[in-house]
């Protein structure tokens, strides 16, 4: 599987991956709304959970790529993570903290959102954060996310944001 926007390829990880993963998983700036950062072996679980998961459900978290220079940047994609008591679509990311503020995450959210809706019959996908997480609701916003509701997860306030499919297909027209 491979997405191709603008400036960006999208595609399976693989092996190969782990340094640029490792650079920015295991860097607390980066993970600053995770538990905490990840370390080697947690990097290698994430790697063989995205290969699985292609296996397993035809879709996961894809490697980001710069298309002009080959350069791993990061991963967007769908997961099904527990949102409120539901198991639910969501469009993650993870961008390298050197490549913040250049539209990477929006261009590869809508890419992955396109995707998501040409390629399963799903008639919703989901983004969450924490609420003090200002990056990610903007990006939500500026992939045509609405916010669908507030919850307490613990001790985090988390949004959920989401974009159905009839809303998609008229941002299309």
């Amino acid at each position: 599987m491979i997405i191709e926007t603008n400036r960006l390829i999208i595609r399976e990880y693989n092996q190969d991956d782990f340094e640029g993963l490792k650079a920015i998983i295991c860097d607390a700036e980066t993970m600053k709304y995770y538990p905490k950062p990840y370390d080697e072996n947690g990097v290698q679980r994430w790697l063989d959970w995205c290969i699985n998961s292609y296996k397993d459900n035809g879709f996961g978290l894809w490697a980001i790529e710069l298309k002009e220079s080959g350069e791993f940047i990061g991963d967007c994609g769908i997961s099904l993570q527990n949102i409120d008591g539901e198991i639910l679509h969501e469009i993650g990311y993870h961008i390298n903290k050197n490549h913040w503020r250049k539209g990477y995450a929006k261009e590869a959210c809508q890419a992955v959102k396109n995707w998501f809706f040409e390629n399963t019959e799903y008639n919703a996908v989901y983004s969450y954060m924490n609420k003090e997480n200002v990056a990610s609701y903007f990006t939500a916003e500026s992939n045509g996310m609405t916010l669908l509701k507030e919850y307490h997860d613990g001790a985090e306030m988390l949004l959920v944001y989401m974009i159905t499919r009839e809303k998609w297909m008229k941002e299309l027209n």
